[in-house]
Order: structure tokens, then C-alpha cells, then sequence
């Protein structure tokens, strides 16, 4: 897969993904499609202009980019389905929650793809769990 260019084409397959996974999630409202994924959060971008209008920014200190959210100061400042985690370079940012590393990687490129990872310091301690990480620029 190839970093998408152009927010319009990121917003179309954003939405039919959406509505892919509720119809596979079907009546169980324990398995609604996140306010993260729904918000655009872990798209690849390479601006401000291809991430979808909800997702705050495009993060261009990750490989392919990063749809998200930075500088948070804890969970309640993410989107629901993300965790506020402190990155290797100092900075906090909102990354999908996740169980494995095909959730990390539905807008990504294959060769930019995000680490489902435990190995990680989340902003509040308690929290654990794993978050999807993308590489950095300089990785």
C-alpha cells in the first residue's frame, strides 16, 4: 500500500473501512469501530491535508507520517480506541490502542507499518496494554 495523497481519497477509504468493520462487528455494541479509527488516527500522511478533518494533524516525524495527535497530557486528551503514550523522542502523542499489528496498519504502507507494541511507557503508569507505534524518521 502506498501513502495516500489527497485528504479526499484518505476520508473515502477511511469511511468505507468504517463501514466495513461495523457490518463485521454486526449488532454487538462491544465491538463498535473506535472514535480513534473513526477520527482518522495512525493514517499515513505526509500533511495536515491528507489526514481526514477530525484527525488534528499529520505527525511528519514518523516514516509515511501519522495522522494523530501530540502533545498529550493523558488518556482524556485522545480520542477513544488511542492511549497518550511518552515516545522515544520526549514527546507525547495519542496512538491506536491495539491487541495485534494488522489493527496498526489498515492506511499504512507495508514498508512504513506501525509496531503493536507493550514495550512502551504510556502517560498514565496504570494504564498497560499495547499501542500502535510507527517508526520514526530516522529509524
Amino acid at each position: 500500500m502506498k501513502p495516500m495523497a489527497g485528504g479526499g481519497l484518505a476520508r473515502e477509504l477511511l469511511l468505507i473501512v468504517t463501514i466495513a468493520l461495523a457490518a463485521a462487528c454486526g449488532d454487538d455494541d462491544d465491538e463498535d469501530v473506535s472514535e480513534a479509527h473513526q477520527k482518522g488516527v495512525g493514517i499515513a500522511c505526509a500533511s495536515n491535508d491528507d489526514c481526514p478533518e477530525t484527525a488534528p494533524e499529520c505527525l511528519t516525524q514518523f516514516r509515511a507520517g501519522y495522522c494523530g495527535v501530540s502533545d498529550c497530557a493523558g488518556d482524556q486528551d485522545c480520542p477513544q480506541g488511542s492511549a497518550c503514550v511518552v515516545h522515544d523522542d520526549g514527546n507525547n502523542y495519542c496512538f491506536l490502542s491495539c491487541s495485534n499489528k494488522p489493527e496498526c496498519n489498515y492506511f499504512r504502507p507495508e514498508a512504513d507499518a506501525a509496531n503493536c507494541s507493550s514495550n512502551i511507557d504510556f502517560v498514565e503508569r496504570s494504564r498497560g496494554g499495547k499501542a500502535c507505534v510507527p517508526p520514526s524518521s530516522g529509524d
